[in-house]
């Protein structure tokens, strides 16, 4: 079944889904967000927790996905072309923060769901800190992909992904 739904928001087509396989239209750059490199995370109200721990692999920009959040900043930084994590939240959650703990790597983070037009992106915690991190409110029960990637391309580190109120 082929869907051509526009999503103006971040200049996205949605061709067709298959269970387990999403391929998404960018003008003329296709992406293929397939099932997590690295698994589900589930949070729920009554376990609003979780975490995971991998390395990235940035050699796909991430501003082929989306080049602004829903905020307007830019999406930046190279990860995979699929996404790390899978993150399913039973419940809605007026505010969640992802952080990741990198040792203080230059580290992006990009968060599509529970729609593919809600993009969020997130990088540097402080200027003292250049590990990755959103806090946001607004998170609705359903799930989201998460792109973990590096600053500059081909980068690989080591993290942990947190992921809580």
């Amino acid at each position: 079944m082929l869907i051509d739904r526009g999503l103006g928001a971040i200049g996205l087509i949605l061709l067709g889904t298959v269970p387990g396989l999403t391929v998404l239209a960018q003008a003329s750059n296709f992406v293929l967000a397939q099932a997590s490199n690295f698994g589900e995370m589930v949070i729920s109200q009554a376990q609003p927790q979780a975490m995971a721990s991998r390395s990235t692999a940035g050699l796909w920009a991430l501003t082929n996905l989306a080049r602004r959040d829903r905020y307007g900043n830019v999406c930046t930084g190279f990860a995979d072309v699929n996404p790390d994590h899978t993150l399913i939240l039973q419940d809605d959650f007026d505010q969640l923060t992802l952080q990741v703990d990198s040792g203080g790597n230059d580290t992006t983070l990009l968060v599509q769901g529970p729609t593919p037009e809600i993009i969020r992106c997130g990088e540097d915690s402080d200027r003292r800190n250049r590990d990755a991190h959103i806090s946001d409110p607004g998170w609705l029960a359903g799930t989201y992909q998460i792109w973990v990637g590096a600053h500059h391309q081909g980068q690989r580190h080591s993290y942990s992904l947190t992921v809580g109120p």
